[in-house]
């Protein structure tokens, strides 16, 4: 008889492997050897390893993600990550839509204490007030994907090299010979948007760039918003030769606008994005953007999760998976300078 839980960490320990190895046999992962798997499990029967769930309980099989709506090819590769990873353990995912009311009103709150989830991935941009503290007060894990702002210490995150995908952006546009290059965001409050902005910002920086704040535009990463901020930057008197826009769908609002103004990518107008989505590739030109691994992302946040109560005490995790440029169509060198002065003056004449 064991007179106290033997630990993940000890497991590890004992079969000379990392901690994630062990949380990989846990949970069924495939990427493990053989041999390495036969030698966790049999120290975890020798040592009596119980793992535990939630409370104590019996896992019920369903984990709770909150996403901030089910319009964008985004949210779509976060889920199919989430819910493939949620499947190799006999689990499901129950989907929570906060697109017309913030994540965590009373009734989603109790819903989620009755059926009582075996943890919630928040993948939102914000949250009703005081939903931190009664979250913790259900006693459930909680992971944070994508988080915002400074994200509450106490919640594990997953996260993108945002900062490293916009420095690849903005120094691929200046290597193209590109002075003149703007950047289109998310919304300021966002760490996302924050981080992909300040990777442009440290890409001019090194290029001898300086920034022209009138090219820096914060709104979201919808497509009508990344119209709206093409069309600010493109009527200034000395427009950009190139656009960073901080989503894929913001991208292809640049693309419209410069159709509008009988503008070419990327003679006269490079583009990048930032997400990867599958319409990237099917877009005239395709366009050249910044991968992120939305599904992976998701994966990790479900194996957070599921491996929470196995985790040595300390701080929760944070996890951030690379980036890098994936390189297409949209993107060329920056066309001649005389040509460019005339790119706002032209919508002006012809509209």
């Amino acid at each position: 008889m064991h007179s106290r839980r033997v630990t993940i960490a000890e497991i590890a320990a004992s079969a000379g492997v990392s901690v994630p190895t062990v949380s990989k046999v846990l949970n069924g992962r495939a990427d493990v050897s053989e041999t390495t798997r036969r030698r966790v499990q049999q120290i975890m029967v020798d040592r009596g390893y119980q793992r535990r769930t939630p409370g104590g309980e019996r896992p019920v099989g369903l984990i709770d993600m909150v996403v901030p709506g089910l319009d964008s090819p985004w949210v779509v590769e976060v889920l199919r990550g989430a819910e493939a990873e949620a499947r190799k353990v006999g689990s499901q995912i129950v989907v929570t839509s906060a697109e017309h009311a913030p994540a965590g009103d009373r009734r989603w709150l109790d819903r989620l204490a009755n059926r009582r989830s075996d943890g919630i991935v928040l993948v939102v941009s914000e949250a009703a007030p005081g939903t931190v503290e009664q979250l913790r007060a259900l006693r459930t894990p909680v992971v944070l994907l994508d988080p915002v702002g400074g994200s509450d210490p106490s919640f594990a995150t997953v996260g993108a090299t945002n900062w490293s995908g916009g420095l690849s952006a903005v120094e691929h546009l200046a290597g193209l010979g590109h002075r003149r290059i703007a950047v289109l965001s998310g919304r300021p409050e966002l760490m996302c948007s924050q981080q992909r902005v300040e990777g442009y910002r440290a890409a001019l920086g090194r290029a001898g760039i300086p920034v022209d704040e009138r090219l820096v535009q914060f709104s979201d990463f919808r497509t009508s918003s990344g119209q709206a901020g093409a069309r600010a930057v493109l009527d200034l008197p000395d427009p950009p030769t190139a656009i960073f826009a901080g989503s894929d769908m913001q991208a292809f609002g640049v693309y419209q606008e410069a159709a509008a103004r009988g503008l070419r990518i990327p003679d006269d107008l490079s583009v990048v994005g930032f997400d990867d989505i599958a319409f990237s590739e099917l877009t005239t030109p395709p366009l050249t953007t910044v991968r992120q691994p939305m599904a992976r992302m998701a994966t990790e946040a479900v194996r957070l999760l599921l491996d929470s109560d196995d985790r040595p005490s300390g701080p929760p995790p944070r996890v951030e998976l690379a980036t890098h440029l994936v390189v297409r169509g949209s993107t060329g060198p920056a066309p001649r300078e005389a040509y460019s002065c005339l790119l706002a003056s032209n919508y002006t004449e012809t509209s």
